[in-house]
């Protein structure tokens, strides 16, 4: 089976091809800075991104016929976690969202390519939502915790995990973490994230680029100080947030050189993002009654040993810790489309 994955992020594109479960073709299309500011929106991206996509396509030789291409889903609205075929439901949903993420490009992007001549689907999206209903009820009748997370990444890390130790997935409780630029700690039960952080729109553990949870009559009386617009708010909660409005950077491996040069405040900010993480994980214990088989820590951030072993000292009496570092989502992708061609995995409608 020929297929074509497609993962659109904030500055770049990410293409693969694979044959069954085996990539024969990578690609990742850097766009600069200056190549994205015409466009107001990100939907007004979705030309240019295709041709660049085609492009890459046709330098490699590789002709656009697949037998099924799989985009990243975006952040249209919560569906349960699975495979979903790309219909015109969630073409106008994408187009009418209130987020605005370039993942939100992906299911268009493939549709079109598409041209209507193979299935063409999305997996197990940010917004992917199994909360048990207790998980959603917060301390204002007006609001609803909501679920935006590694979803792909996590699900993809627990199945393998699930494998490599001769068991299902269904039947296993796992807590996972994944720390990246966002961080998301989810309780898994029996195959279904009954629990986990909105990891987008603070939420949570603070991450490099994201705040996490805030004193909230800090932030109300921010928002009505006039100092700020509410654009500007929204980025100090995503984007300008976290480690970076403490150090100036996101770039983790900067922070490690400035720990090991004494930075003392670097290395505050970092222990204080591996406490929190630990504190997190330490809640879905409470989710899952104490009752957990593993730990598992995936993300780019997992390969640095420091970070590991800052949250392992702090968690690891809870269960045991498994490490799994860096993020394989143009695989995860490829497996979940793969599953739905052969019959093994549902295809959900959207």
């Amino acid at each position: 089976m020929k297929i074509l994955v497609i993962n659109p992020g904030s500055t770049s594109t990410k293409i693969a091809v694979f044959e069954d479960d085996k990539a024969v073709f990578n690609k990742t299309i850097r766009h600069a800075a200056e190549e994205l500011a015409p466009f107001a929106k990100i939907t007004d991206q979705l030309d240019f991104r295709r041709q660049m996509i085609l492009g890459e396509l046709e330098k490699a030789g590789i002709p656009a016929k697949f037998d099924a291409i799989v985009a990243r889903g975006g952040l249209t609205k919560p569906v349960p976690c699975g495979v979903y075929a790309i219909d015109d439901n969630m073409i106008k949903a994408t187009f009418e969202s209130e987020h605005q993420h370039a993942t939100d490009l992906g299911c268009v992007i493939a549709r079109e390519i598409s041209h209507g001549e193979c299935p063409c689907y999305i997996a197990d999206p940010a917004v992917s939502d199994e909360l048990d209903d207790i998980a959603r009820v917060c301390g204002n009748a007006r609001f609803s915790r909501i679920s935006i997370w590694h979803a792909l990444n996590q699900r993809a890390i627990a199945r393998r995990f699930a494998k490599e130790n001769g068991k299902r997935y269904e039947d296993l409780n796992l807590i996972i973490a994944h720390l990246g630029g966002g961080i998301s700690v989810a309780a898994h039960k029996h195959g279904r994230a009954v629990d986990t952080n909105n990891c987008l729109d603070g939420e949570g553990p603070f991450s490099p680029e994201r705040a996490g949870s805030l004193p909230a009559r800090d932030l109300v009386n921010l928002c009505f100080s006039g100092e700020y617009t509410k654009e500007e708010i929204l980025k100090m909660i995503s984007g300008k947030g976290g480690v970076f409005s403490h150090l100036g950077t996101t770039d983790m491996m900067e922070a490690e050189h400035r720990m090991d040069a004494g930075d003392e405040k670097a290395k505050l900010v970092v222990d204080a993002m591996f406490y929190n993480v630990s504190k997190a994980i330490a809640e879905k214990g409470a989710v899952l009654c104490g009752e957990i088989d593993a730990i598992i820590i995936t993300g780019g951030i997992s390969y640095w040993n420091y970070a590991v072993d800052e949250i392992k000292k702090r968690v690891s009496w809870m269960a045991p810790v498994y490490v799994y570092p860096g993020e394989d989502e143009m695989s995860a992708l490829a497996e979940n489309a793969l599953g739905a061609l052969k019959g093994d995995l549902e295809v959900k409608k959207y």
